[in-house]
C-alpha cells in the first residue's frame, strides 16, 4: 500500500510540475529584412508541438501553453524562402524573425520563368520563359526574339541574326548577357550577338531606353539575358538538349548541371556544339552557308539573406560561311545579280566552310558581389572583363588565300557599383556608378586596308532612379542618367578620300604624319549624353494594368560610323563613315494596356519616337576593286520618325484549346529627305491555334500562321554605270521583296523515365509547305531565296 501511496504522489506532482512549466508564451513579430514593415499571413509553426498561427496585419504572432525548453521553428510565407531558427522558450518569451522579401537573390525561378521582377515597371517588356528558349535551342537568340511582338531581324543569310526592336538595331539595342554589357562589335549588320542562346534561362526585352540603370544609349531597347537563380539547398540536377535539323543536315546538343547546398554555395556549368551544313531554299543549295559553333559558361558563388557573390565565366565560339553569291566580280554581274535575285554560284552540298566567311570567338568573365544593410537596402559591386576577336576571310589567291582581310581584337574591361534604398514601403531609391575601358587592335597584317582603325575608348556612366507607389495601385517611375564617352584613335587615311571628304578643311588637327599617298591621323571625341526616363502604372485589377512612360535617350556614334573607310568583307559592301557625326537623341513616347486572365489576355503597345540627327546607313553608289565589285554604303545624319503598334493575345477557347496572336506595324520616316527610312521591318502577324492533353503525356500541337506584308514604303533605288551598258541604270537595292505565308507545325510529348529522370520529345517543321519567299531585313534577298522546309527533331532529357 505504501509502495502504491509513493507512485501515486510521484505521478500527481509529475503532472503538477509540468502543468506549471507548459505556460509558456512565444510572442512577437515578423518584419521584412529590408524595411522592417510588417508580413502579413506568415505562417510560425511549433515543429516539436505541431502547433501554427498566422500573423495579423501588424505581423504579430502568439503561441500559448508552450513547455520551457528548446524548439525548432519554422517560418514560412507565400513570397519568401522558409526559414528553420532555434528558440529557447523559457516562460514568456519575445521572438522577432526576419524574413528576406525580395525574390531576386534566394528565389528559385521554374520553368515558367514567372518570378523574377520586372526590369522596369511603367515600361514595355515583355518575356521569354525557358521553355521557349530551349524550342530554339538548335537556333540563335535572334530566332526566338522574333517570338516577342515589336521584335523582328537583321538577318545575313540564315546563321547571322541580329535582334531589331521597332525597326532599331545595331548599337541603340543593348545586349545585357547575365548582368554584363556584351562588347562584341555590334555595330556590324554581320555581326550576331556573340552568345550561346543555351546558356540562358530567361530573356526580356524593354523597348525604348527607359532601363537608366543599364545604359542611357539603349535608344531601341534592352535585351536581357539571365541564368536562372539557384535555390538554396541539398540539390543536382541538370539536363541535356539535342536538337537535329534537315535543313542544313545537322544539328546541336547541350548539356548543363548544377549543384547547390544548403549553405549557399552552388556550382553550375553548361556546354553546347552545333554544326550545320549547306542551308537550302526551296529550289536550291544555298552555297557557302554552312556553319560551326560551341559554348562553355562555367558559375559558382554563394548567396545568403545578407550578403552573396558569385564568379561567371564564359566562352563562344563560331565559324560562319557567307552565302558565296553575295561576292561578285563586276559591276555588270553585280547588277544582274541584285536585279535578277538568281544566285551566280549554285555548288554541290558540302560541309566544307569556304570563303567568304567569318571567324568569332568571344571570352566573358565576371566577379560580383552584394551586400545587404538591415533596414537599410543593397550594395552590389561587380567587375567584368570581355575579350572578342573577329576574322574574316575574303576570296583571296595565293600566299593570301588563308590570311584573314579583317583582324580585330576587342577588349573591354567594366567596373560598376550601385546601391538601393529600400527602407520605405512606398519609395524606392537606386544610384549607382560605372567606369569602362576599352581597347580595339586592328592587326596591320592582313594586307588590306583597315575598316576601323586602332582606338582606346572611355566611359563613365552615373544614374539615380527612384520608384514611388501610391495606395497600392499607383506606381510612379523616374530616373537620370549621365554618361561621358572618349574615343581616341590612330588611323591611316587615303589622302585623296581625306581631302574628298572634306576633312583637310574641318580636322587639319588630326593630321600626325603626311605620308604622301596617305596620312597618319589622331582623331579624338568627346561626347556628353543625358538621358532621363518618367512613367506611371496603375493597376485596373488583379490580371490587368495600364503603364505610360516617356524616355530622352542620347547615343553616341560607334566606331564603324566614324571611322569606317573600305572594304567590309562579310558585309560584301563598301563602308563609309564620317567624322562630322555626332550624338543622336531620341524622344520616345509609349502606352501599354495589359490583362493576362485565365481565359484571354491582351498587350496593347502603340509607341511614338522622334529621334533627332539619327544615324543611318544606305546605299550611295558600286566601286570596283581588285577584289570585285561592291555596293558602296555610306553614313549620315538625319532627323527621323518611328511610329508603330504591337498586339499580341491568346485566348483559351476550352480546356484543351488555346489560340495566341500578334501583330506588329512600324512606320519609319526621314524628315529631311521626306522618304521612308531604310531597313524598317514589314508589317507582320502571327496567329497559333494549339491543342494540349496533360492526360497523353503532356501532348501538345500547334500550328502558327505566319504573314509578312510587302513593306511599300521604302527609299528610292540608286542608279549607277553599266560598263557593258555604257549608262546609267537602276539598281534595284530597296526594292523590298513581294508579301509571304508561312506555316509550322509544332508537337511534343513527355515521359517520365524515373522519379528523377524525364524525358521530353518535340517535332517541328519550318516553312511546311516550302514556300518561296525573302525576308525584306536579310541582307542575302539581294542574291537568294530564303530557307525552304526544315524539319526539326528535339530530344531534352531533365534529371
Amino acid at each position: 500500500m505504501k509502495v502504491v501511496l509513493a507512485l501515486l504522489l510521484s505521478f500527481l506532482a509529475y503532472h503538477v510540475s509540468h502543468g506549471q512549466e507548459c505556460r509558456g508564451v512565444l510572442y512577437g513579430r515578423v518584419l521584412d529584412f529590408h524595411n522592417q514593415t510588417p508580413l502579413v499571413g506568415a505562417t510560425v509553426y511549433i515543429l516539436e508541438l505541431e502547433k501554427a498561427v498566422l500573423t495579423d496585419f501588424e505581423g504579430r504572432y502568439r503561441i500559448d501553453g508552450v513547455c520551457h525548453g528548446n524548439y525548432q521553428i519554422e517560418l514560412s510565407h507565400p513570397l519568401c524562402r522558409t526559414l528553420l531558427f532555434e528558440v529557447e522558450i523559457q516562460g514568456s518569451t519575445e521572438r522577432d524573425f526576419q524574413m528576406e522579401h525580395h525574390l531576386e537573390e534566394l528565389e528559385e525561378v521554374q520553368v515558367v520563368g514567372e518570378l523574377l521582377p520586372d526590369l522596369t515597371k511603367t515600361a514595355q517588356e515583355q518575356r521569354l520563359a525557358t521553355k521557349t528558349l530551349e524550342n530554339y535551342s538548335g537556333g540563335t537568340l535572334g530566332d526566338a526574339l522574333r517570338e516577342i511582338s515589336g521584335v523582328s531581324t537583321l538577318k545575313t543569310g540564315s546563321n547571322i541574326v541580329k535582334p531589331s526592336i521597332n525597326g532599331l538595331t545595331g548599337s541603340r539595342v543593348l545586349i545585357l548577357n547575365d548582368g554584363v554589357r556584351m562588347q562584341d562589335m555590334e555595330w556590324g549588320d554581320e555581326h550576331a550577338p556573340n552568345l550561346d542562346i543555351n546558356s540562358a534561362d530567361q530573356v526580356s526585352v524593354i523597348k525604348g531606353p527607359a532601363a537608366l540603370k543599364y545604359a542611357g544609349d539603349a535608344i531601341g531597347g534592352l535585351v536581357v539575358v539571365e541564368r536562372e537563380r539557384v535555390a538554396v539547398g541539398d540539390s543536382l540536377f541538370g539536363k541535356t538538349l539535342m536538337t537535329l535539323m534537315s535543313n542544313g543536315r545537322g544539328g546541336n546538343i547541350s548539356t548543363e548541371m548544377t549543384r547547390t547546398y544548403k549553405s549557399g554555395w552552388y556550382l553550375n556549368g553548361q556546354a553546347s556544339f552545333k554544326r550545320l551544313g549547306d542551308r537550302e531554299a526551296p529550289d536550291y543549295i544555298l552555297s557557302n552557308t554552312g556553319m560551326q559553333d560551341a559554348g562553355l559558361s562555367l558559375h559558382a558563388g554563394k548567396r545568403s539573406l545578407n550578403q552573396g557573390w558569385d564568379v561567371d565565366y564564359s566562352y563562344y565560339q563560331a565559324d560562319i560561311a557567307i552565302l558565296r553569291a553575295s561576292h561578285i566580280g563586276n559591276v555588270d554581274d553585280l547588277i544582274k545579280s541584285i536585279n535578277s535575285g538568281v544566285p551566280s554560284v549554285i555548288e554541290p552540298f558540302t560541309y566544307e566552310l569556304g570563303v567568304p566567311r567569318q571567324e568569332v570567338s568571344h571570352h566573358l568573365g565576371k566577379a560580383n558581389y552584394y551586400l545587404r544593410i538591415k533596414g537599410v537596402g543593397k550594395w552590389t559591386a561587380q567587375y567584368d572583363f570581355q575579350n572578342n576577336r573577329r576574322f574574316e576571310y575574303d576570296v583571296r589567291v595565293g600566299a593570301d588565300r588563308d590570311k584573314p582581310a579583317i583582324d580585330l581584337e576587342l577588349t573591354t574591361h567594366t567596373v560598376m557599383t550601385d546601391f538601393t534604398w529600400d527602407a520605405s514601403s512606398n519609395l524606392e531609391l537606386q544610384a549607382g556608378v560605372l567606369g569602362r575601358y576599352q581597347n580595339n587592335f586592328a592587326n596591320p597584317e592582313t594586307g588590306v586596308r583597315r575598316l576601323i582603325p586602332d582606338y582606346d575608348k572611355y566611359d563613365f556612366g552615373a544614374f539615380l532612379i527612384g520608384e514611388y507607389r501610391f495606395k497600392d495601385y499607383w506606381l510612379f517611375e523616374a530616373g537620370l542618367r549621365y554618361d561621358y564617352n572618349q574615343i581616341d584613335a590612330l588611323k591611316f587615311y587615303r589622302t585623296s578620300r581625306w581631302e574628298e571628304r572634306g576633312y583637310d578643311e574641318d580636322f587639319p588637327q588630326f593630321v600626325v604624319e603626311d605620308l604622301g599617298s596617305q596620312l597618319l591621323t589622331n582623331p579624338v571625341f568627346e561626347y556628353h549624353n543625358f538621358s532621363a526616363s518618367a512613367g506611371m502604372r496603375f493597376t485596373l485589377d488583379a490580371v490587368s494594368d495600364i503603364r505610360a512612360n516617356y524616355a530622352l535617350g542620347q547615343r553616341p556614334p560607334n566606331p564603324s560610323e566614324l571611322f569606317s573607310d573600305g572594304l567590309h568583307h562579310s558585309a560584301a559592301r563598301i563602308e563609309l563613315g564620317d567624322l562630322r557625326i555626332a550624338n543622336e537623341t531620341s524622344h520616345r513616347i509609349s502606352l501599354a494596356y495589359n490583362r493576362n486572365g485565365d481565359r484571354w489576355g491582351i498587350t496593347v503597345e502603340p509607341y511614338l519616337n522622334y529621334i533627332k540627327d539619327f544615324i543611318l546607313l544606305e546605299p550611295t553608289g558600286v566601286e570596283f576593286t581588285i577584289r570585285g565589285a561592291f555596293p558602296v554604303w555610306s553614313y549620315r545624319q538625319t532627323d527621323a520618325r518611328l511610329a508603330g503598334l504591337d498586339l499580341s493575345g491568346y485566348f483559351q477557347w476550352s480546356e484543351n484549346w488555346e489560340s495566341r496572336h500578334h501583330f506588329s506595324l512600324t512606320k519609319g520616316n526621314d524628315l529631311d529627305q521626306n522618304q521612308p527610312l531604310i531597313n524598317i521591318p514589314a508589317p507582320i502577324t502571327r496567329n497559333a491555334l494549339a491543342f494540349t492533353k496533360p492526360q497523353w503525356h503532356q501532348f501538345e500541337i500547334s500550328l502558327e500562321s505566319t504573314y509578312v506584308f510587302r513593306q511599300n514604303e521604302t527609299p528610292p533605288n540608286i542608279f549607277v554605270f553599266s560598263p557593258s551598258e555604257q549608262e546609267l541604270v537602276e539598281l534595284e537595292i530597296n526594292t523590298p521583296p513581294d508579301a509571304y505565308h508561312l506555316l509550322d507545325l509544332r508537337a511534343g510529348m513527355e515521359f517520365a523515365l524515373s522519379e528523377t529522370l524525364v524525358l521530353n520529345t518535340g517535332l517541328a517543321i519550318e516553312n511546311l509547305v516550302n514556300t518561296n519567299y525573302r525576308e525584306y531585313l536579310n541582307r542575302n534577298r539581294y542574291f537568294a531565296d530564303d530557307l525552304g522546309r526544315n524539319v526539326i527533331l528535339q530530344l531534352k532529357l531533365y534529371y
